[in-house]
């Protein structure tokens, strides 16, 4: 199998092939007539924080097969070739059940089951402060258990890559230390956390501020707070959410900004992405409305957002108009960089030996005209010309 696109980062038109899964060979391509309209191709996109789309929940009562394949079509059609299903607050029961429902999935072999990369678990060790636990069920925010967490890990097979905790939360500290050790990120989210405790939480192994500026209290006081504490932070690498919705432009672009290198662009898509605006109802949330302009907030409370229902090819599109980021940085938020937080580097660069996941799409450098062609998983189109 062979794709031929250009290269963000220089615009150099190559050809990459794959053979049994991996890139066999990249070779560089003449200019010419052909290669002018060739699409852009990058290694496969990641996505950090899903927790559904298109219809299909996987935080449900129950997570069945056909709701994470339908999750990962969905993403594929998106451009997201390798993705961390997200499991966020419930009872210990419903996250069990969608830990071994997850991992019995990325086991089968079944259609794009190579995306799944890993698992996220956002939650239940959040704060249970209205505003900062966003649209965490606050009858099952609970504080840190290890045993716990290890329970939960064997039904997920050791698939939990990453765990999102408010560090204030007591036990917050040796929790972190142990699952650090296990070799599991650990990202500090839905938090009233201090400075002096979020530093703990980072010289204890906390590397990542899960979609910083959002899961926090609506008013807070201008400084200091736990939002500059972490984006002043030069040991944390951080998500963004930029759908429009969850970060204004202008604070997204100043965030952007003082992130650097160490963003990473994530979704956060719910189940609600890619549906018609109105009122509906989930396990998590409740009563959400989706409106015209793709804001989803909780019924109760407007001002409380309820995830996101833009995926991430929207997101990039969106930073790169949106703030000054360029084409090639906005991919390498998508690409190398979430590939370095999560210790996979294999999977965010064009190299060979490495997986052949590549995603191959249209996009103006201003951001717009974002249409993505193709995703290859392991060597396979999974999306795109037959």
């Amino acid at each position: 199998m062979m794709w031929r696109g250009k290269l963000p980062h220089t615009g150099e038109p190559v050809e990459v092939e794959s053979l049994d899964g991996r890139i066999a060979a990249i070779r560089r391509l003449g200019q010419g007539d052909k290669t002018a309209v060739l699409p852009w191709i990058s290694s496969g996109w990641i996505d950090v924080q899903v927790n559904g789309f298109g219809g299909y929940d996987l935080n449900g009562t129950v997570t069945s097969q056909s709701d994470i394949e339908g999750v990962t079509r969905a993403l594929h059609r998106c451009g997201v070739a390798a993705y961390l299903p997200t499991v966020i607050t419930g009872s210990y029961d419903r996250m069990r059940q969608a830990f071994q429902a997850l991992s019995k999935y990325a086991g089968s072999k079944q259609f794009g089951s190579a995306s799944i990369v890993g698992i996220h678990m956002e939650g239940p060790y959040l704060s249970d402060e209205d505003g900062s636990r966003g649209a965490h069920p606050r009858e099952y925010i609970r504080n840190p258990d290890w045993d716990e967490f290890q329970r939960l890990q064997d039904a997920a097979s050791g698939l939990i890559r990453m765990v999102t905790l408010a560090p204030e939360r007591e036990g917050s500290v040796p929790f972190i230390e142990k699952v650090v050790k296990a070799g599991v990120i650990v990202a500090i989210g839905h938090t009233m956390a201090t400075g002096e405790q979020i530093d703990r939480a980072v010289q204890a192994g906390a590397t990542v501020s899960t979609h910083l500026g959002n899961g926090s209290q609506p008013v807070l006081p201008r400084h200091p707070n736990y939002i500059w504490h972490q984006l002043a932070d030069d040991r944390l690498w951080a998500t963004f959410i930029p759908d429009g919705h969850h970060l204004a432009p202008p604070v997204l672009k100043a965030m952007l900004r003082a992130k650097r290198d160490k963003a990473v662009l994530v979704s956060d898509a719910v189940m609600f992405g890619g549906m018609a605006p109105g009122r509906y109802s989930s396990l998590i949330g409740g009563e959400v409305e989706l409106t015209a302009d793709g804001r989803l907030h909780t019924v109760a409370n407007p001002a409380i957002l309820a995830g996101s229902a833009s995926s991430l090819e929207v997101g990039i599109a969106n930073a790169i108009r949106y703030t000054d980021m360029t084409l090639a940085e906005a991919v390498s938020a998508v690409t190398v960089r979430p590939a370095m937080v999560l210790d996979m580097p294999q999977l965010g660069g064009l190299a060979i030996g490495s997986p052949a996941n590549l995603t191959l799409f249209d996009c103006d450098t201003d951001g717009s005209g974002m249409v993505v062609r193709e995703t290859v998983v392991a060597g396979e189109r999974v999306y795109g010309p037959v």
